[in-house]
């Protein structure tokens, strides 16, 4: 169960950035409401951060118990 919540708050989160996004990016709010979504995008984005870096961790032991400790980084071509 701790992974499907994981992965809901992940989704979740970076859905609710993009909405952010969209919203700031249109103009058509007021200062103080558009300080408070960057401050809230702020927050979404390191919740999106930390579980990346925590699939990276999991990747990284799974790869270390099979014997092959050798990463490549991902390029996008």
């Amino acid at each position: 169960m701790p992974k499907k919540k994981t992965t809901s708050l992940f989704e979740d989160s970076l859905e609710e950035l993009e909405q952010l996004v969209v919203q700031l990016e249109q103009g058509d709010i007021t200062l103080e409401e558009s300080l408070r979504s960057f401050e809230r995008g702020v927050t979404l984005t390191r919740c999106c951060q930390k579980a990346l870096e925590d699939a990276e961790q999991k990747v990284q032991i799974m790869i270390e118990k099979n014997g092959n400790q050798t990463l490549e980084p991902f390029t996008d071509e």
